[in-house]
């Protein structure tokens, strides 16, 4: 988790050197412009892609749909953007459970890491709050929660609320970075990036907290939260 917070502050504060370099931000803007442009000419080709790019960015964890966010806010504004990144994180939070739930733990051994649900298996039950899923779904890597409560045959539809409470201010945050970077707003991008680090560690925390708790009430070990990049 700890690694996955300094990634972020480092691409933060990344974006914000290349916004306050007029002359990087100007070159930067002249490709996204070339990318509206094609996507104009294939509006429900990007548009799929788009969504579609954001659900595999949920199921996997080398794949990252913010490279292409500043595209999306360049092309879309910010009201759609966040719309098809939610739609899509959505999408990909449902695949992962169709999967774990239906092809089973063979086939999520090879899209994530298998190690760190079995940690978790014991502490999540398909009777677990909807209060506890929602913590996971804030506190884990995105692809985690999904391939977690499909293998433990976790309530579809209240996983499916929990997804959407959790990705939705993700995809807000996400989307204000780029719309900041775009108009060049340095210190917003920074705030808004130590808002995300913030919250990100503080929900990890409050995980590990219950997880000790519930571990030391029924008399086992705490298990170890898996912390891979999100």
């Amino acid at each position: 988790m700890l690694r996955r917070a300094v990634a972020l502050a480092a691409i933060c504060v990344a974006l914000a050197v290349l916004a306050s370099s007029e002359q990087l931000h100007t070159a930067l803007v002249s490709v996204l412009a070339a990318g509206e442009q094609v996507i104009q000419s294939h509006p429900f080709l990007g548009g799929t892609l788009f969504v579609l790019f954001a659900a595999v960015s949920a199921m996997v964890a080398f794949a990252s749909v913010a490279i292409v966010v500043p595209v999306a806010v360049f092309t879309w504004g910010q009201g759609l953007s966040v719309l098809m990144l939610w739609v899509g994180w959505i999408l990909g939070g449902a695949c992962s459970y169709g999967i774990a739930r239906y092809l089973g733990r063979p086939v999520v051994h090879w899209l994530t890491a298998e190690a760190g649900l079995r940690r978790l298996e014991s502490h999540v039950k398909p009777d677990t709050p909807l209060s506890l899923v929602l913590l996971l779904q804030l506190a884990l890597p995105s692809e985690i929660p999904g391939y977690l409560l499909g293998l433990v045959r976790y309530p579809f539809a209240r996983y499916l609320a929990a997804l959407a409470l959790a990705e939705l201010p993700y995809a807000v945050a996400t989307v204000l970075l780029g719309a900041s970077f775009l108009d060049r707003r340095s210190f917003l991008l920074l705030f808004i990036g130590l808002v995300l680090v913030a919250s990100s560690l503080f929900a990890f925390q409050r995980l590990r907290r219950h997880l000790k708790d519930a571990a030391q009430t029924h008399g086992k070990s705490a298990p170890s939260v898996p912390q891979d990049s999100k």
